[in-house]
């Protein structure tokens, strides 16, 4: 008999925990829950939807695991908040990690993670609690990831990386071995990152240029 879950968020990330957890995982979805000022329907993918003041009357904790289902937004600072009100309240937050990833660190990996196919995570990787990673990325052997951060997808994180608290790795970006990213870092797509990234810092690549040549007049195409 699969384990009740209740998950915090009612948008395409909620939407996609659904369908992973239903799919690839031990537990039953029963109930989404928000905010009482973002309720917008009183169902979402054919499940109940309760205000998240109320949930645990609803859905006590004794009786049911949470997921908080959201996004990067303000530098995952709200994931962050809503992570730690559930704990508040009792709930046990636990992870997806999807049974198409090579997860090699015995484990080593937090509370509320969101861990897609095809990620590699090499031994002796320790992965914070509340850690978003989604789809293709690797991740170097005695890498941390700490918590509340994000990880887009086909990221190179080479081996021996420390990425601090609440930062965004944008999509393709690479990290060399050995550096240390400050907490609240975004490192956009397509970056390299050569050296330590200071704190609250931005790092944004170079965006391909239109060419001079339109389309229509290249060979072979």
């Amino acid at each position: 008999m699969k384990k009740s879950l209740v998950i915090f968020g009612s948008g395409d990330i909620a939407q996609l925990a659904h369908y992973y957890f239903s799919t690839d995982s031990e537990y039953e979805v029963i109930a989404f829950t928000v905010d009482a000022s973002y309720i917008q329907a009183p169902e979402f993918c054919g499940l109940p939807v309760v205000a998240f003041e109320d949930v645990a009357d609803k859905y006590p904790p004794e009786s049911c695991a949470f997921f908080v289902a959201l996004s990067y937004s303000k530098l995952n600072a709200i994931r962050k908040e809503k992570f730690l009100a559930a704990k508040e309240k009792g709930y046990r937050l636990v992870s997806y990690i999807s049974s198409r990833a090579s997860v090699l660190n015995n484990g080593c990996i937090g509370e509320n993670c969101f861990i897609l196919e095809d990620n590699t995570i090499q031994p002796f990787v320790k992965i914070g609690n509340n850690v978003t990673m989604w789809s293709g990325n690797h991740i170097g052997h005695h890498s941390v990831i700490h918590d509340h951060s994000f990880i887009a997808s086909h990221v190179v994180v080479s081996g021996g990386v420390l990425i601090g608290e609440q930062c965004f790795i944008g999509v393709n970006a690479t990290l060399r071995d050995h550096i240390k990213v400050g907490g609240r870092c975004v490192v956009g797509a397509g970056s390299l990152l050569l050296g330590d990234a200071e704190p609250e810092g931005v790092y944004i690549g170079v965006a391909t240029e239109r060419s001079k040549v339109p389309s229509g007049r290249l060979r072979g195409i």
